[in-house]
Protein backbone atom coordinates (compact mmCIF):
# COMPACT_ATOMS: atom_id res chain seq x y z
CA UNK A 1 0.00 0.00 0.00
CA UNK A 2 1.06 3.77 -0.93
CA UNK A 3 2.31 5.70 2.05
CA UNK A 4 0.14 8.16 0.49
CA UNK A 5 -2.78 5.96 0.67
CA UNK A 6 -2.41 5.67 4.68
CA UNK A 7 -4.19 7.81 7.12
CA UNK A 8 -2.64 6.81 10.12
CA UNK A 9 0.48 3.86 11.13
CA UNK A 10 -0.69 0.86 12.04
CA UNK A 11 -0.82 -0.94 15.50
CA UNK A 12 2.66 -2.72 15.12
CA UNK A 13 3.88 0.32 13.54
CA UNK A 14 3.03 2.71 16.67
CA UNK A 15 3.99 -0.19 18.82
CA UNK A 16 7.93 0.09 17.46
CA UNK A 17 7.18 4.34 17.64
CA UNK A 18 6.28 3.28 21.50
CA UNK A 19 9.09 1.12 22.09
CA UNK A 20 11.61 4.01 20.60
CA UNK A 21 9.50 6.41 22.39
CA UNK A 22 9.68 4.67 25.96
CA UNK A 23 13.45 3.70 25.65
CA UNK A 24 14.19 7.62 24.84
CA UNK A 25 11.90 8.57 27.94
CA UNK A 26 14.12 6.12 30.17
CA UNK A 27 17.11 7.99 29.03
CA UNK A 28 16.43 11.33 28.95
CA UNK A 29 14.68 11.03 32.34
CA UNK A 30 18.41 9.41 33.77
CA UNK A 31 19.99 12.33 31.79
CA UNK A 32 17.10 15.36 33.97
CA UNK A 33 18.46 13.05 37.12
CA UNK A 34 22.07 13.43 36.74
CA UNK A 35 21.33 17.07 35.67
CA UNK A 36 19.84 17.54 39.15
CA UNK A 37 22.42 15.72 41.08
CA UNK A 38 25.43 18.35 39.57
CA UNK A 39 23.11 20.94 40.56
CA UNK A 40 22.67 19.85 44.18
CA UNK A 41 26.29 18.80 44.72
CA UNK A 42 27.78 21.93 43.66
CA UNK A 43 31.15 21.56 44.88
CA UNK A 44 32.06 18.34 43.24
CA UNK A 45 35.62 19.50 42.15
CA UNK A 46 36.08 19.75 45.88
CA UNK A 47 37.79 23.58 45.27
CA UNK A 48 38.43 25.16 48.95
CA UNK A 49 40.70 27.21 47.30
CA UNK A 50 40.31 30.72 49.75
CA UNK A 51 42.65 33.16 47.39
CA UNK A 52 40.48 35.87 47.37
CA UNK A 53 40.61 36.38 43.13
CA UNK A 54 40.47 32.98 42.46
CA UNK A 55 37.59 32.89 45.03
CA UNK A 56 35.90 35.51 42.99
CA UNK A 57 36.73 33.59 39.57
CA UNK A 58 35.36 30.33 41.12
CA UNK A 59 31.91 31.28 41.92
CA UNK A 60 31.50 33.67 39.07
CA UNK A 61 32.48 30.52 36.82
CA UNK A 62 30.45 28.42 39.23
CA UNK A 63 27.14 30.82 38.66
CA UNK A 64 27.77 30.07 34.59
CA UNK A 65 27.54 26.58 34.99
CA UNK A 66 24.63 26.43 37.22
CA UNK A 67 22.93 28.79 34.52
CA UNK A 68 23.55 25.92 32.23
CA UNK A 69 23.18 23.40 34.05
CA UNK A 70 19.47 24.77 35.03
CA UNK A 71 19.12 25.32 30.36
CA UNK A 72 19.51 22.11 29.78
CA UNK A 73 17.62 20.36 32.65
CA UNK A 74 14.73 22.98 31.43
CA UNK A 75 15.59 21.65 27.90
CA UNK A 76 15.68 17.73 28.83
CA UNK A 77 12.36 18.94 30.77
CA UNK A 78 10.39 20.32 27.85
CA UNK A 79 11.88 17.13 25.78
CA UNK A 80 10.25 14.61 27.98
CA UNK A 81 6.79 16.54 27.92
CA UNK A 82 6.96 16.21 23.77
CA UNK A 83 7.79 12.49 24.46
CA UNK A 84 5.36 12.00 26.80
CA UNK A 85 2.24 13.77 24.56
CA UNK A 86 3.76 11.22 21.68
CA UNK A 87 2.53 8.39 23.60
CA UNK A 88 -0.92 10.13 24.47
CA UNK A 89 -1.00 10.80 20.41
CA UNK A 90 0.06 6.78 19.91
CA UNK A 91 -2.74 5.95 22.27
CA UNK A 92 -5.27 8.11 20.12
CA UNK A 93 -3.67 6.80 17.26
CA UNK A 94 -3.20 10.27 15.98
CA UNK A 95 0.58 10.02 16.05
CA UNK A 96 2.43 10.62 12.94
CA UNK A 97 -0.02 12.55 11.38
CA UNK A 98 0.60 16.43 10.73
CA UNK A 99 -0.60 18.63 12.46
CA UNK A 100 -0.77 20.99 9.30
CA UNK A 101 -1.20 18.84 6.52
CA UNK A 102 -2.89 15.48 7.75
CA UNK A 103 -0.39 13.74 5.79
CA UNK A 104 1.48 11.20 7.39
CA UNK A 105 4.92 12.14 8.54
CA UNK A 106 7.52 9.69 7.20
CA UNK A 107 9.22 7.13 9.77
CA UNK A 108 12.91 8.31 8.72
CA UNK A 109 11.28 11.71 10.46
CA UNK A 110 10.06 10.00 13.33
CA UNK A 111 12.54 7.84 14.07
CA UNK A 112 14.92 10.85 14.11
CA UNK A 113 12.24 13.11 16.16
CA UNK A 114 10.02 10.88 17.36
CA UNK A 115 7.72 13.95 18.83
CA UNK A 116 7.13 15.37 16.03
CA UNK A 117 4.12 16.94 14.96
CA UNK A 118 5.20 18.20 11.47
CA UNK A 119 6.19 17.12 8.38
CA UNK A 120 9.40 18.41 7.19
CA UNK A 121 7.09 20.35 4.27
CA UNK A 122 5.08 21.84 6.90
CA UNK A 123 8.07 23.14 8.99
CA UNK A 124 9.89 24.51 5.95
CA UNK A 125 6.84 26.41 5.27
CA UNK A 126 7.02 27.78 9.06
CA UNK A 127 10.55 29.07 8.42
Amino acid sequence: MDVHEKTRYSDSELQEFKDLITEKLRSSREELSALAQSLSNPNMNGTDDTAGTYKTLEDGSATLEKESINQLAARQRKFIDSLENALVRIENKTYGICRETGKLIPKERLRAVPHATLSMEAKLKQS
